[in-house]
């Protein structure tokens, strides 16, 4: 069945679409095919992404998984016999994560249909129109999820090279989990926009390669940022670590308990009043690695107060000082993808998504998997399974009002 066209020509429908197929939207159609919904029929999960892997499927080709936050397994990968704690940790992560969704899609049966953008979700009397278009896609995706026959190539629309190019489908419920990777953020400071050199956000950077030779100026004080740094010294011409206030080291290797604790309750309460979403990097802390010490003591990691603005060559701070720039690297986070929803308009004044147990508090017919709380992967894994079950029970009492 085609994407937005049933047999006959007309509007698919279907019970549920789960938007976004990285880990919060794989979790919560783990629960909800284990729960009896069957793919097509109750279930379509809509990626834009080319391949599998989700915003992972998009990093930098030097990043492993022991150099990032920890990746979590997705529920039921064990039974399958898929599982990151034995992973390659040699190559890339993305790599990696891409090869171990394809599988997991493979064993779900999910046929996730991409790359497809959903442009806007409007509500109805009995559900939601979910307006999508096909992306432009290279055929590529990742060579472990091609491998696998699961990558770009998968599923049914617009990435097999057959189907319309945009279309619609009626559901009666939505699972929002596009996360954050496609709404990069990047602060504006005087002299932005007449910068002459490279600007690039943590999305862009794929190599240090691609910025040797240059004087670099990296924005950020999270472990992306700090892992660019590490990475430029001795491939860019100088390197200039910034940051919006000092970095928080923690003793030990990992995320303190405690602090990550706290950090995802601030997430809840911003969720559930509608505010944005405040920084997890700026809760926790970053942790002292073997890595970042030896870092720091090499002289390499020396952060330096944010500049007041930038010039065409460089950037300035309030006291005069300059340094030169042919590039900077704004590792200044993400904020929640949300803009195909703003037909149902569910956003706050403070700019958030008021958001409670999961689903939105202005229509409970929307939920959100993988926003504020549930970000992490252990979060996204844990609210899957209590999504999916609201899900059910939304469907149950929709079914009761039709025989009304």
């Amino acid at each position: 069945m085609m994407v937005g066209m049933a047999a006959g020509g007309e509007r698919e429908r279907t019970r549920v679409v789960v938007v976004g197929a990285g880990q919060a939207g794989l979790s919560v159609s783990w629960y909800l095919r284990r729960l009896g919904l069957e793919v097509g029929r109750d279930l379509v999960v809509l990626d834009r992404g080319p391949g599998t892997g989700g915003a992972w499927q998009h990093r930098w080709e030097s990043l492993r998984l022991g150099a990032a936050h920890r990746v979590h397994d997705l529920p039921g990968m064990a039974g399958l016999g898929l599982g990151f704690d034995a992973a390659d940790r040699s190559a890339p992560a993305r790599d990696v994560v891409a090869e171990q969704y394809a599988r997991y899609e493979a064993a779900l049966g999910l046929d996730v249909r991409r790359p497809v953008e959903v442009t806007g979700v409007t509500g109805l009397g009995d559900g939601f129109s979910v307006r999508w278009a096909g992306r432009a896609s290279s055929g590529a995706g990742s060579a472990a999820a091609a491998a696998t026959g699961t990558g770009s190539q998968a599923g049914s629309g617009p990435a097999s090279g057959s189907g319309p190019a945009s279309g619609t489908l009626r559901a009666e419920v939505v699972v929002n989990a596009t996360g954050t990777w496609g709404a990069p953020f990047v602060p504006w400071y005087p002299g932005r926009d007449t910068f002459l050199g490279r600007q690039l956000h943590t999305s862009d950077y794929r190599t240090a390669d691609d910025l040797e030779g240059l004087d670099v100026v990296v924005v950020g004080g999270g472990t992306s940022a700090i892992g660019f740094v590490l990475e430029l010294d001795g491939v860019a011409a100088s390197t200039t670590w910034v940051t919006r206030r000092p970095v928080d080291w923690l003793d030990q290797g990992e995320l303190d308990v405690e602090s990550a604790v706290a950090a995802v309750a601030a997430q809840d309460r911003a969720a559930r009043a509608g505010q944005a979403l405040p920084s997890i990097v700026s809760g926790t802390g970053v942790p002292r690695t073997r890595r970042f010490v030896s870092g720091i003591e090499r002289g390499v990691l020396v952060e330096r107060p944010m500049f007041a603005s930038i010039e065409p060559h460089g950037v300035r701070w309030a006291d005069g000082t300059f340094a030169p720039a042919g590039a900077i690297v704004w590792a200044t986070g993400f904020r929640p993808e949300l803009r195909h929803l703003a037909p149902l308009g569910l956003r706050s004044a403070d700019g958030g998504v008021s958001v409670e147990g999961g689903a939105s508090s202005l229509d409970p017919r929307v939920f959100f998997a993988g926003y504020g709380p549930q970000a992490s992967t252990i979060g996204a894994n844990r609210a899957g399974r209590a999504i999916a079950r609201q899900v059910v029970a939304r469907l149950s009492e929709c079914d009761a009002a039709r025989r009304r």
